[in-house]
């Protein structure tokens, strides 16, 4: 029955598991496809964003395969239990969602082309789950690592909100929380690129678009760079 109430609910920290002071597992030095390491410190100019859209195995070789796109990892984020095992995370008494790592470099793909192809690589409006992957570790998520990153991820969701209404789907469900006090667990070693050419280049990938595309940043209010809370001002007016 907790199994069960906690695949559609999330626990409070009281009810989540109490987890280890340090990792229960070894994680991989280097990314399988990309050859760069895993865990930082990352080279001075590169920036950090993370991404829950379901199984983060397909998840993460979307960005893997993005230019300027250094290195990937995937873990589990958002939820009370300190460095949990993929076991206890499944059992939903953690808190956590399967969540993507990414490192990347501004000058050649900015944030905003990262937004738009999470955004049109899962289902957002599905709550916890992700097609057939039912539980609240699928939820969609977006932590951010700066004020600019949240305010730009709320304004793409803000931009998306009404596409996917026209499209006759429900709301967006996507949380986005600062990453700040909610760490980041790097996941088991079998688990990193578990989709590379390597490993199961033909294995499970659960994670689907709904098919309806986010206009580009430059096409529309929601890649410009503003003062939180003010809006661009149209086009030809004065502010």
């Amino acid at each position: 029955m907790l199994f069960s109430r906690f695949k559609n609910q999330l626990p409070t920290p009281e009810e989540a598991l109490e987890g280890r002071p340090e990792r229960a597992f070894a994680v991989p030095d280097r990314h399988t496809v990309l050859g760069n390491p895993l865990l930082g410190p990352y080279p001075d100019g590169l920036e950090i964003a993370d991404f829950g859209l379901g199984c983060f195995w397909g998840a993460e070789r979307k960005f893997w395969q993005t230019d300027g796109v250094w290195t990937t990892l995937v873990g589990y984020q958002g939820g009370h239990t300190p460095n949990p095992t993929y076991e206890e995370v499944c059992s939903g008494h953690t808190g956590h969602t399967e969540a993507v790592r990414v490192v990347y470099d501004p000058k050649v793909v900015p944030y905003t082309t990262l937004l738009k192809l999470f955004w049109e690589s899962h289902d957002p409006t599905q709550g916890f789950r992700q097609g057939n992957d039912v539980g609240t570790q699928y939820r969609s998520a977006i932590y951010t690592h700066s004020p600019t990153q949240q305010q730009t991820a709320e304004s793409s969701r803000d931009a998306y909100r009404p596409v996917l209404h026209n499209a006759g789907h429900r709301d967006i469900t996507t949380e986005i929380l600062p990453a700040t006090g909610r760490p980041f667990y790097p996941a088991e070693g079998y688990h990193q690129q578990y989709l590379s050419s390597s490993k199961n280049p033909n294995g499970y990938c659960g994670i689907g678009g709904t098919g309806v595309k986010l206009s580009a940043p430059s096409e529309t209010n929601w890649g410009r760079s503003c003062p939180t809370g003010i809006a661009p001002a149209p086009e030809g007016t004065e502010q």
